[in-house]
């Protein structure tokens, strides 16, 4: 069969993702196809017929790209299973509850309309890393196996909000039903959200429930503050106890709480973690570098093993298998719980753990955000940089800080303890930008750590805009 040379910029460390009809084209998703089953038969061995589970959002070049992945994929002699349109969430819980051979969801995630990309599953676990560039290699050498595939539809949208609704039918949703607003975006949550709430105890609004690819009401990030303004808006018209939004794809929440008041994502671990740890003593419980101290103090502080961990959803995933962690999550909104789940991330399945946390407190979400110590932090910052520079920048930051004698954590980037408190710069997974955060006890303290961070940047050639 005919090589294909993938634009290199698409082959990333958690996926393969592009701007469609430039980077990422039908082509890349029929070869991605070949490539993919290629890795499995050899995984597999040659008298296995791998099943491979394929869903897609909600993006308009979905159908398209989902067709020529599915055609690459019959080619290496697969079985195709399609899940539909969906989030994501739901394709890795179709490869679990079918148990099938890998799984691949074709997505542009929380990127602008004119991305797409797809998430791939090895068996149960993440495909990331040098099997990405290994898929890349296959493809260039044209070095496919040959097969005659089949595809069967096998929707899953219902099983899955039945596997989503167990915690609510076996008893765990304690206390007083609960009023809500649920933001999809307009992304590939819309559908299951909007059959799941009928089925919740309280009263719930579902906004831009729609899934339209142009993304009409505003971006699907919610970690993001202005994308979250709507959702601020409806629930304090409406007294609503609080507010839940998704990303594109719907593997990351954002949430809100009775006066309007974002709790990120370290802060709902925080939160998360009084229940894990009730039912799980001792139990590991992950995040990532941006994540506030006053998290890793909780998790301690409940008997926990706080564990501080690199970012990427991936790289979160695998080392919750190594570890036996029962919950992690990343700022990024990104939600694993093992504890009576899978361990993968599922933004969906994190808002109804939020609602029965909620539910159990008398104050609702604003007494559990309330419940946490007091700091002031940065939300993440963004500083846009050259895919070809970003990796190099950090390490020169690293060097002149060890030069210096800085307490500084290389776990990912670099994390850096002061008297103040902290400041982290790492460079982006999925986007051409350095990402840093910085944390204090006070206005005081914070402004210090943010000129430490703008001074090093200068150092390195980049000019911070006002932090």
């Amino acid at each position: 069969m005919t090589a294909h040379r993938f634009d290199p910029t698409v082959l990333r460390e958690y996926d393969i993702r592009g701007i469609v009809g430039k980077s990422l084209t039908a082509a890349d998703a029929r070869a991605l196809g070949l490539a993919y089953g290629t890795m499995l038969r050899r995984r597999l061995g040659d008298s296995v017929i791998p099943r491979v589970k394929v869903g897609y959002d909600g993006r308009l070049s979905s159908p398209e790209l989902e067709q020529e992945l599915v055609a690459g994929l019959v080619a290496t002699g697969a079985t195709v299973e399609r899940s539909g349109r969906g989030p994501t969430p739901m394709l890795y819980f179709s490869v679990f509850d079918d148990d099938a051979d890998g799984g691949i969801m074709i997505t542009g995630s929380h990127n602008p309309p004119d991305y797409n990309g797809f998430k791939m599953m090895l068996g149960k676990e993440s495909l990331f890393g040098e099997r990405i560039q290994e898929l890349g290699a296959i493809a260039a050498a044209g070095d496919f196996a040959g097969g005659a595939g089949q595809v069967v539809d096998r929707p899953k949208k219902a099983a899955y909000i039945k596997r989503l609704l167990q915690d609510i039918e076996n008893g765990h949703y304690k206390g007083r039903p609960l009023r809500a607003v649920w933001d999809p975006g307009n992304g590939a949550a819309g559908e299951v959200v909007c059959e799941l709430v009928k089925q919740l105890p309280g009263e719930h609004k579902v906004i831009n429930e729609r899934i339209d690819g142009t993304f009409p009401a505003h971006h699907p990030d919610p970690t993001v503050a202005e994308n979250l303004v709507q959702l601020q808006e409806e629930v304090a018209r409406g007294g609503y106890d609080l507010g839940l939004a998704f990303d594109g794809d719907g593997d990351r929440i954002g949430a809100v709480d009775a006066t309007g008041r974002i709790v990120w994502g370290d802060q709902l671990l925080a939160i998360y973690a009084r229940e894990v740890l009730a039912a799980e003593p001792g139990a590991t419980v992950i995040a990532d570098v941006k994540a506030s101290k006053v998290l890793f103090d909780r998790i301690a502080e409940l008997g926990g093993k706080p564990l501080m961990w690199k970012t990427g959803h991936s790289l979160i995933k695998s080392k919750m298998q190594e570890t036996r962690a029962q919950l992690a999550g990343e700022m990024s909104g990104h939600i694993f719980f093992k504890h009576r789940f899978y361990g993968f991330d599922d933004a969906i399945y994190a808002a109804l753990r939020l609602l029965i946390a909620a539910a159990a407190e008398p104050g609702g979400l604003t007494a559990l955000r309330d419940s946490l110590p007091a700091v002031v932090n940065t939300p993440e910052l963004r500083f846009p940089c050259a895919e070809d520079r970003k990796f190099a920048v950090v390490p020169e930051v690293h060097a002149r800080l060890k030069a210096a004698g800085a307490k500084v954590d290389a776990t990912d980037g670099v994390r850096v303890t002061t008297d103040d408190g902290w400041w982290l710069l790492r460079p982006s997974n999925t986007q051409d930008v350095l990402v840093a955060r910085c944390e204090a006890a006070d206005e005081a303290g914070l402004e210090r750590l943010k000129r430490q961070l703008a001074d090093q940047l200068r150092l390195s050639g980049i000019e911070p805009p006002a932090l």
